[in-house]
């Protein structure tokens, strides 16, 4: 597994280096946020951890650029930030950070939650199955989502990979209103650390990808007081 580590204190970063390396990762270094935007396309690596204090880009514009270049792998991203910096690490999930860690933190914590992180992929790799409903069409196996709207050719869409888990989850269960929770559960599993407003966030970035109009939504419907369900009627 690759991993980008993104600190510019040079200490941090080594200290980051060498627990992950003993696990037997494959890291790699970036000082600054230009730098880490150039890396990130180079190397595509699985998981990078992002400081949040960067010279040149701020750890949240290289989070935004990277979820939105579209890259070949769609890396999770667990941002480092300094304690009491609660606004930030509100802002780093709605920017698309998958976790967030404070510092000063453990070695131990970290190796855990790198691994965490890394455990969601190879848990979607084993889905092999292909659902249909008729407005999309998900092909687990080549991990492919296709739209079909009325009167338009079908619309093979550019999901990240937890937009398209999150849409198979919806889609293997039509109707089921899924709570946050749920919804966390479903898609990281127990190792899961982080907030669980970042399911909003990836509700509203799934909804301006399928959704004909976002703001009203079709398929993806907020049950209030609950949470989500997906209808494709």
């Amino acid at each position: 597994m690759e991993i980008l580590i993104v600190e510019d204190e040079r200490e941090i970063a080594q200290l980051i280096n060498s627990c992950l390396s003993r696990e037997g990762f494959t890291c790699h270094h970036a000082y600054d946020g230009v730098t880490a935007l150039q890396q990130a396309q180079t190397i595509q690596p699985d998981l990078i951890i992002l400081d949040l204090m960067l010279p040149q880009l701020d750890g949240l514009e290289v989070c935004t650029r990277i979820r939105n270049q579209g890259m070949t792998k769609d890396p999770y991203i667990l941002m480092l930030t300094a304690k009491g910096e609660e606004l930030d690490r509100i802002i780093g999930l709605s920017t698309g950070a998958d976790d967030y860690l404070v510092k000063p933190f453990s070695p131990r914590e970290l190796v855990a939650r790198v691994r965490a992180l890394l455990r969601r992929s190879l848990r979607h790799e084993k889905q092999s199955q292909i659902y249909e409903t008729p407005h999309f069409i998900l092909n687990l196996d080549e991990h492919i989502a296709t739209r079909k709207l009325e009167n338009q050719p079908p619309e093979e869409l550019d999901l990240t990979a937890l937009e398209f888990n999150l849409l198979s989850a919806f889609i293997s269960y039509p109707g089921k209103v899924w709570s946050r929770e749920q919804l966390i559960d479903k898609l990281w599993g127990a190792d899961f650390f982080g907030d669980e407003r970042v399911v909003d966030t990836h509700i509203r970035r799934l909804r301006k990808k399928i959704e004909p109009n976002p703001a009203q939504p079709s398929f993806i419907k907020t049950v209030v007081g609950v949470g989500y369900k997906f209808e494709d009627n």
